[in-house]
Formats: C-alpha cells, structure tokens, sequence
C-alpha cells in the first residue's frame, strides 16, 4: 500500500483554516476517509460559545469539503486547480462536537466532470454521526493570472 502525502501536500489549505489532520485511505477521485483532531485550542471555542465551547456546524461542513478536495486533487488532471463550493444541500447536524474529540471523516463523490462534481460526506465522533451534507464543487485554477 503507498503511503498518502499529507493534506498539505495536495490541497491548499493552510493554518488556520486547515481543517484535515490526515487521510487514511483513499481512492483518487471516488472515495476518501480521514479525520480532524480538535484541540482545546481553536480559537473559535472561546466564542462558540462562552462557557459551552461547540465546533461551529459550518466547519464540519468544511472539513467534509477538504477531504473531498483531497480525494479530487489527487488525480493527476486535477493538479494545480482548485475546487471551490458551489453548494450545499441536504446538511443534517445530528451532535454536538466538543474541543479535544476526533472528528471522522468520510467522502464519497459521485459524478465528476472537468468543470465541476458532487459528493456526499459525513462526520463522526465516535461512530456516532455529528453531520452529514451532500457538497457541489465548481474547479478554477489556481493561479488567478
């Protein structure tokens, strides 16, 4: 089995707002599994909300799309664009997620053409499903120029 490269080294996604610890399993541009591992550190707990810290819905949504990413810019035609939401739908918090717990992620896209694709993820803290969204992602390149 070859070893999977760091999110860094296929998405651009930087601190702060890197969202993906690491990617355990992978098929490029169909499927991906990986996981974030909160901190008590983000300095988001320390407004939502004051005394009752809970990961924000909107970053899980985004962790699920940062996988996603990965799974799509793996595949070589995809080197070197970005893929940016365009949309979505059908998302469902079922958890509250709490500073310091692992939220598991998994992707699977479904169609996916040169210019834009689907896909549905989920998150889970301990098996136990914390959200789940279906994503539409539109490919720009990366260099604005």
């Amino acid at each position: 089995m070859t070893a999977l490269l760091p999110p860094e080294a296929v998405i651009p996604h930087r601190d702060p707002f890197l969202l993906l610890t690491e990617v355990t399993e992978l098929v490029e541009g169909e499927r991906a599994v990986g996981y974030w591992q909160l901190t008590d550190d983000e300095p988001f707990f320390g407004g939502h909300f004051p005394g009752h810290p809970t990961l924000p819905g909107v970053l899980m949504c985004e962790s699920i799309a940062q996988l996603g990413a990965y799974a799509l810019l793996s595949r070589p035609e995809f080197a070197g664009r970005l893929a940016l939401f365009g949309g979505l739908d059908n998302v469902r918090f079922r958890r509250q997620v709490l500073p310091g717990e692992r939220l598991d992620l998994e992707v699977d896209l479904g169609r996916v053409s040169a210019r834009a694709g689907k896909g549905t993820g989920r998150a889970l803290v301990n098996g136990e499903e914390a959200c789940r969204c279906d994503l539409l992602f539109v490919f720009v390149k990366a260099d604005p120029s």
